[in-house]
């Protein structure tokens, strides 16, 4: 048996945490840039304020409905997540982390168990270690309990439990899933299956297995066997490694100078790097993008882009802010408006795996040697331990063009000068 764990509104839910006279208010957490909305509380949603929708069109519906607007608090949200899943990796043997807000655990040992009341227990425990709601659907394959976890918190006479364990259960579930609501089928899949009348997730249950193969392929082929309650996909305990890595943000203001574009393109460029070490893989190519509005009728839309393969396999930032700014210089165009930009690194290999890329011409530098991995690891220890950014190269820089964070809330718990002091 499998369960996931899903946590309720989760940004919002985060923001309410540490605001607890949020705890009935309508809730609202905005995109980069104080943008779109992103994230709902069920009495924002009960207003009929939609997903996606940009802040300035529902201004006056915000306004009126005294709901609390938040800009995207990262750090916060991550730490949160990480609190979250430690709690849960307690609660269970095992446990897949799947996205920041839902994770996998291992129910076959609990025999001896009510599942739904162990399950409560999770909620319990959760909500009160932490503060963040969770709901549990439990089945006994992946997609089945997806489909559990989205009836427990859709219909709240489920308390935020649903455990589907008998024929009869898992059928009536299945009959209630529209096709587009099963996890792994997108917008362009349902549209096939509904095209051959397969309307629920019980119809494809029972559709031809050899038709559901020729058009969905294996993916498809392993949804329709999770969904008979053959477990197809099994817990992966450790995540894949990553294939690429990218930093990109949306700026502020328009940035139209070369300087500004380079301390942009440096700071993403650094946070690659640091992500790089933080997965203990170095990167063998970089791509570098910057872009103006796309919603800009003048006739001056820009999107500039290169790819290019790094002197040696490397996670230095040194090494990498220098070919970003190289590619940079190739891509730039004077004259426009930009408003967003990029760094890729790829051709991720772990470190110390011995790949290198090769070369026709002699190396411009040498290979990082171990004095530079001990200054990178310097900077690494001095970050983590005084906070991101407290020792970074003079190149980066986000003053300039940083994004607008108008309604951003304090890092309670990732900055000393922002947690919450209790007097008595």
């Amino acid at each position: 048996m499998f369960a996931l764990v899903d946590c309720n509104n989760f940004y919002a839910s985060c923001e309410r945490t540490f605001r607890p006279e949020l705890r009935l208010c309508p809730v609202v957490v905005l995109s980069n840039n104080d943008g779109c909305i992103i994230a709902r509380s069920e009495e924002a949603k009960a207003l009929g304020i939609q997903m996606g929708t940009p802040e300035f069109k529902c201004r006056d519906l915000l306004k009126k409905h005294d709901v609390a607007v938040f800009s995207s608090n990262y750090a916060l949200y991550g730490d949160m997540s990480s609190r979250v899943m430690r709690l849960l990796g307690k609660l269970a043997p095992e446990i897949e982390v799947y996205s920041i807000d839902e994770a996998f655990l291992d129910m076959t040992s609990f025999t001896r168990f009510n599942l739904a009341d162990y399950a409560q227990h999770i909620r319990k425990t959760v909500r009160l270690h932490t503060g963040i709601p969770v709901c549990v659907g439990i089945a006994p394959t992946k997609t089945l309990a997806k489909i559990a976890n989205r009836i427990a918190k859709k219909n709240p006479e489920y308390q935020g439990v649903c455990v589907l364990s008998t024929a009869e259960e898992i059928q009536a579930a299945l009959n209630r899933t529209k096709v587009e609501d099963i996890w792994g089928i997108g917008r362009q899949w349902s549209k096939l299956l509904q095209a051959k009348r397969i309307e629920t997730a019980a119809d494809m249950a029972e559709a031809s297995a050899p038709w559901i193969r020729k058009n969905l392929h294996i993916v498809g082929a392993r949804i329709q066997a999770e969904l008979q309650g053959k477990s197809c996909l099994e817990m992966e305990l450790v995540r894949p490694a990553k294939q690429s890595i990218c930093t990109s943000r949306s700026f502020g203001r328009s940035v139209s100078t070369l300087v500004e574009l380079q301390q942009a393109v440096a700071t993403f460029a650094g946070k690659c790097a640091v992500k790089l070490r933080k997965e203990n893989s170095i990167a063998s190519m970089l791509t570098v993008f910057i872009a103006t509005s796309p919603f800009d009728d003048s006739g001056n839309r820009y999107w500039g882009t290169r790819t290019a393969a790094l002197p040696h396999s490397t996670n230095d930032s040194r090494t990498i802010l220098r070919a970003a700014d190289k590619i940079l210089d190739g891509i730039f165009r004077d004259g426009k408006a930009y408003k967003k930009a990029g760094v890729i690194v790829s051709g991720l290999v772990p470190k110390g795996s011995g790949s290198k890329t090769l070369s026709l011409f002699p190396e411009e530098e040498p290979v990082q040697n171990e004095r530079d991995a001990r200054l990178m690891q310097a900077m690494d220890a001095i970050n983590k331990r005084y906070g991101r950014g407290t020792v970074h190269l003079a190149a980066e820089n986000s003053d300039a063009w940083k994004p607008n964070q108008e309604r951003l809330s304090s890092c309670y718990t990732t900055l000393w000068n922002d947690i919450i002091e209790v007097k008595v």
